[in-house]
């Protein structure tokens, strides 16, 4: 039988992120970015999506990219600001096309999932 794994009360204030196993994201561009992955693409069964658990504490950023595939983030956490001026809150659920380029960043702390479709991404 599969796994299945519970992140309870992700909207609730309280959250315990503590426990989570946190890994620095290390690619250019990218400052102070954190991650866990719950799936990665899997090649061998022509899976090609990914999820991710991200945490930016303030003024941590992404590096500006375009998304081959569509990407969904729900904003579990603060504030996310993307590169177009907009800032999303807690429970703002973002779903952005193929081909959409930008740059994610918080000034004051965010966390989000991010479901990724066609997992590449390309750097801008």
């Amino acid at each position: 039988m599969p796994d299945v794994t519970v992140f309870r009360n992700v909207l609730r204030n309280g959250f315990d992120q503590t426990d989570l196993p946190w890994v620095p994201w290390a690619e250019p561009g990218r400052v102070g970015v954190e991650y866990v992955v719950l799936w990665g693409p899997d090649p061998a069964e022509d899976e090609d999506s990914a999820s991710l658990l991200l945490r930016f504490p303030p003024g941590a950023h992404g590096d500006f990219h375009e998304h081959l595939g569509h990407e969904l983030m729900l904003v579990l956490d603060g504030t996310l600001d993307h590169s177009d001026g907009r800032r999303f809150h807690r429970g703002d659920l973002v779903v952005e096309e193929p081909g959409t380029r930008h740059q994610m960043s918080s000034a004051d702390a965010g966390g989000d999932l991010a479901v990724l479709r066609g997992a590449g991404a390309t750097s801008a």
